[in-house]
């Protein structure tokens, strides 16, 4: 590998010429050898270059899903699950070559059941598609990941989001998964009831496994009751110290919130000149509070005293829900706005995690570090939850930018792994941070992973090359 984001195709195994004609024939039109299909299911958000898949499959039911899979277990083919191809670590890219089992027309809401506060839809369902079918029952899913990204993708890489510090994340909101084995065998991990004590947790298992235990094809979720009442502020701070001491006291002090993003002022910038915006270039936090009129009221004017108290200024205050759908389009465009900063880059986006008392530390200590870039770098992230994301904009062709950014990258992760944090908050292992989870969990838990990967996928089908290597 002459290039840290290239991959040779020495770790390709090639597509037997019987298994192609078995899935040509029974999928017709939705099975693709095109070169520009491969392609597209062989890139995702991540700064690698394109790996395609040998074929693509398009499939629209759990049955079909297990027919594939069992298939190319037969001949020890690769299978790499592909949702909309949001990812940011490199998850979706064959490295061992293999079938791409595209889920995205498994778009069905199968079932509400708005008594329970429950709902199972197929994996291929987005974010937005599942609140849109919900909005006339009151309830709403509110794992936001910023991306529309699908709920299947969402519960395989431990997805959560800017609602993450009032909500949780998809660990807390997966009550169930439907689950096609390396085997090509159906499994349900568990049934709706909102606790157990029944055998092992295979839900948990299966969330976070980022397409290498199995293909999540159905997945049953908590819902919540949409708020009587919800306001949006946005408030700017002469320094990054001070808008993170904000949140941190917020925290500490138990106000509610549910949301708490912050964004620093090359991220700002960018905004504006994506969303066509006038927000102030400075250190900005964005809040959202969900309850009553009256609890709303209350947690607004709390938060703002603390905001005061270290030098925040220029509230803007969005209790409209257009008011609040425009502040908060614009912080989740804020990542796509930052890599039209420069054009031509790749982005690089790293997602650490710590301890809320470490957060202030962490995150000053990261900018400290990208300060020293020499391009352009952003930090933005769900502070509220000890979450933030540092964004650096390369250029893909240029080595010298390419190992300055990874040096960098290296520096901010270790900072956190430090501070008992973690390499990754939300965004999962893949391709990028293999390194850094054997830092994180140490070389005993790596091999319980691998006794793990090899009892469910014994010839080491399922998205092979992500996560840990097998072989060590």
């Amino acid at each position: 590998m002459n290039h840290p984001y290239a991959f040779t195709d020495a770790l390709k195994r090639p597509l037997p010429a019987s298994l192609a004609a078995r899935l040509r024939e029974r999928f017709g039109e939705r099975f693709s050898t095109a070169a520009a299909v491969r392609e597209h299911h062989g890139r995702d958000e991540s700064p690698f270059h394109p790996i395609p898949p040998d074929a693509v499959v398009f499939a629209h039911t759990t049955d079909e899903v297990a027919q594939v899979v069992a298939w190319c277990a037969e001949h020890a083919v690769p299978v790499i699950p592909f949702g909309i191809g949001s990812s940011l670590e490199g998850h979706l890219l064959a490295v061992h070559g293999g079938v791409s089992i595209d889920l995205s027309q498994m778009d069905r809401v199968l079932a509400i059941n708005a008594e329970d506060l429950t709902v199972t839809v197929q994996a291929g369902v987005t974010r937005k598609q599942l609140n849109d079918e919900l909005k006339a029952t009151g309830l709403f899913f509110p794992i936001d990941p910023g991306a529309n990204a699908s709920l299947g993708g969402m519960a395989a890489t431990r997805a959560s989001g800017t609602n993450a510090v009032r909500y949780g994340t998809m660990k807390e909101n997966v009550l169930g998964l439907t689950v096609v084995t390396a085997e090509g065998k159906v499994i349900r991990t568990a049934r709706r009831a909102k606790k157990s004590s029944a055998g092992y947790d295979l839900t948990r298992l299966f969330v976070g496994s980022e397409g290498t235990l199995g293909v999540i094809t159905e997945v049953t979720l908590r819902l919540y009751p949409i708020p009587e009442a919800m306001s949006a502020a946005v408030v700017n701070f002469p320094s990054l110290a001070d808008a993170v001491k904000t949140v941190i006291e917020t925290i500490q002090l138990g106000v509610p919130v549910a949301r708490s993003e912050y964004l620093c002022e090359h991220t700002i910038r960018a905004i504006n000149a994506h969303s066509q915006t006038t927000l102030r270039e400075a250190p900005t936090l964005f809040f959202e509070f969900h309850g009553t009129e009256a609890s709303v009221k209350e947690q607004a004017e709390l938060v703002q005293q603390l905001a005061r108290e270290h030098g925040g200024q220029d509230f803007e205050w969005a209790t409209r829900p257009e008011d609040r759908t425009r502040l908060w389009n614009a912080r989740h465009n804020a990542y796509f706005a930052c890599v039209q900063a420069r054009a031509g880059c790749r982005a690089i986006s790293t997602d650490t995690c710590v301890p809320i008392s470490r957060l202030a530390e962490s995150i000053t200590g990261a900018r400290r570090i990208l300060d020293t870039a020499s391009f352009p770098t952003m930090l933005l992230g769900h502070v509220g939850d000890g979450n933030f994301h540092a964004v650096l904009l390369i250029d893909p062709d240029n080595a010298h930018e390419v190992a300055e950014a990874e040096r960098l990258n290296d520096e901010i992760v270790r900072l956190a792994l430090a501070m008992d944090g973690t390499c990754t908050g939300e965004h999962g292992v893949g391709l990028h941070k293999m390194g850094f989870l054997v830092e994180e969990a140490g070389d005993d838990a790596i091999e319980l992973m691998r006794r793990i990967k090899r009892a469910l996928d014994p010839h080491n089908i399922m998205n092979p090359g992500k996560i840990f290597q097998l072989d060590a």
